[in-house]
């Protein structure tokens, strides 16, 4: 391996995570949510609902995090909660009539948005692109951790 070129490659990685997040944080910004929001809402279209649980694994959120925004979204009417009928120390989290209607608005309008982003390559040029993303987080979830 040539020596410290892999972090070139890093560096590069970074600040296209950043440029992603700020281009996608401004258009969510602009339709009434927070980034974490529409996670959720994102997350919760087309389904039943999940618990509290799976909404975590399914989503960037933090545990600590979740708990407020789940809060500030039931808050809007966007979201209800439920006991859970399978396990009473949980609950599910549901998206309301609202909440769908508002997920059938923003989901497709933001993935248009996201996509022009990726109008200029090719198809190939993008599944050589996440062969090589996915072959990186292999290689990153392989490495177990030092102490």
């Amino acid at each position: 391996m040539p020596e410290k070129s892999f972090l070139q490659i890093v560096r590069e990685l970074v600040r296209c995570y950043q440029a992603f997040e700020s281009h996608s944080a401004r258009h969510i910004r602009s339709m009434g949510l927070t980034p974490p929001q529409f996670d959720i809402v994102a997350t919760l279209g087309n389904t039943e609902g999940m618990s509290f649980k799976e909404l975590g694994e399914k989503t960037l959120i933090t545990k600590g995090t979740l708990t407020g925004v789940v809060d500030r979204l039931e808050a809007k009417r966007l979201v209800s909660r439920s006991a859970s009928p399978t396990d009473g120390r949980s609950q599910i989290v549901r998206l309301t009539a609202k909440g769908e209607a508002l997920f059938n608005e923003v989901f497709p309008t933001h993935v248009n948005h996201v996509g022009r982003a990726f109008a200029n390559y090719r198809a190939a040029d993008l599944k050589q692109v996440e062969t090589t993303l996915r072959q990186l987080r292999a290689a990153l979830e392989g490495i177990p951790e030092s102490t």
